[in-house]
C-alpha cells in the first residue's frame, strides 16, 4: 500500500456521487476525509484522461487506489467494443496514476470469445502485471422460479479460476449470497471490497440497491471487523447510490456515514487488540 495510507483505506468510487461528475467525488473524497479514490471508468471524459485524473489528485491531494473497468451495459461503447482492450488501457491507466488494483466484471454471456479465454486471460495477465485485476462478484436475474445469469463462466468469481477477486456487499445481497462464507471461501483470493448494503429485495427490474451500509440486511459490519482481524490488506470502497439525495449536502452526509461506519467497524478490532 502507498506509503501514508492506513493498512485497510476507506476509499471513494466516484460512481457514489452520480449524477454528479468526477470531480465532484474528489471534491467530496478530500473534505470528508477519505483515503483515496476509485475511478469508475464510464461516459464523463474526466473519467477516462489521465491528464485531466493527475490534475485533480494534485489539486485534491487524494490518490486513485483503483480503476473500475467500463463494465456496465451502458459503457459498452467506451474504450472500444474489444474487451481485453479494456483492460489494457485500464491497466495503463492505473499504472500512470499509482493505482495498484483494477475491478472488473465477468463477461457477458453473449462475449463468446472474452469468455472462451477468460480465465486463462486473467492468469496470464497476472503474470505480466504488477496491478490486481479483481474480478468483482454480480448476480443473476431472478423472475419467479426462474434464474437468468447474464454474465459466464458464471457471476459468482468463487468459482471462477482467477487470481483475485472484488467482494461487493450490495451484490452478494442482490445474488442471496452469504457474503462471510464467501469470503471465507476466497481467502487470500479477495484483494478488493465493495462497500455497501442490500435488502435483496427492489422495486426495479435490477436488485441492485447499493445502500448506504447499515441500512441493508448484509453483514457489512461483521465482515468489516473480519477483514481487520484476519490481516486483509486490500481497500474497502464505499461504493453507494445516493441518486435520491434532494441536495449536495445529503449526498455528503451519505458519504460521511459510509465513512464513518466502514472507520468504525475496522478500527474495532485494533481497539480490542
Amino acid at each position: 500500500m502507498l506509503a501514508g495510507l492506513p493498512a485497510i483505506p476507506v476509499v471513494l468510487s466516484t460512481s457514489s456521487v452520480y449524477p454528479e461528475r468526477t470531480p465532484d467525488a474528489f471534491e467530496a473524497a478530500s473534505r470528508l476525509g477519505y483515503d483515496g479514490i476509485e475511478v469508475m471508468v464510464y461516459t464523463d471524459p474526466v473519467s477516462q484522461s489521465a491528464e485531466a485524473l493527475e490534475r485533480l489528485v494534485d489539486y485534491h491531494q487524494v490518490p486513485v487506489l483503483a480503476v473500475h473497468t467500463p463494465s456496465l451495459l451502458l459503457t459498452q461503447l467506451v474504450w472500444g467494443r474489444e474487451p481485453w482492450g479494456k483492460l489494457v488501457k485500464a491497466s495503463e491507466l492505473a499504472e500512470r496514476l499509482g493505482a495498484r488494483t483494477v475491478v472488473l466484471h465477468p463477461p457477458f454471456r453473449w462475449q463468446r470469445e472474452f469468455v472462451r479465454g477468460f480465465e486463462r486471460g486473467m492468469a496470464k495477465i497476472a503474470e505480466e502485471t504488477s496491478v490486481t485485476f479483481a474480478v468483482e462478484n454480480m448476480f443473476p436475474i431472478r423472475a419467479g422460479t426462474a434464474e437468468v445469469s447474464g454474465y459466464a463462466p458464471h457471476w459468482n468469481p468463487v468459482d471462477l479460476d482467477v487470481p483475485t477477486v472484488t467482494l461487493d456487499l450490495s451484490h452478494t445481497a442482490a445474488s442471496a449470497s452469504d457474503a462471510i462464507s464467501m469470503a471465507n471461501d476466497l481467502g487470500g483470493r479477495l484483494s478488493h471490497v465493495h462497500l455497501a448494503d442490500g435488502t435483496g429485495v427492489s422495486s426495479g427490474p435490477v436488485p441492485d440497491e447499493h445502500l448506504v451500509p447499515g441500512r441493508g440486511k448484509q453483514p457489512c459490519a461483521e465482515l468489516l471487523r473480519g477483514l481487520a482481524a484476519t490481516g486483509y490488506r486490500g481497500a474497502v470502497v464505499a461504493e453507494v447510490n445516493t441518486r435520491r439525495a434532494l441536495t449536495r449536502e445529503a449526498r455528503l452526509a451519505d458519504l460521511a456515514e459510509s465513512l464513518a461506519f466502514a472507520r468504525e467497524h475496522l478500527a474495532q478490532v485494533t481497539a480490542a487488540r
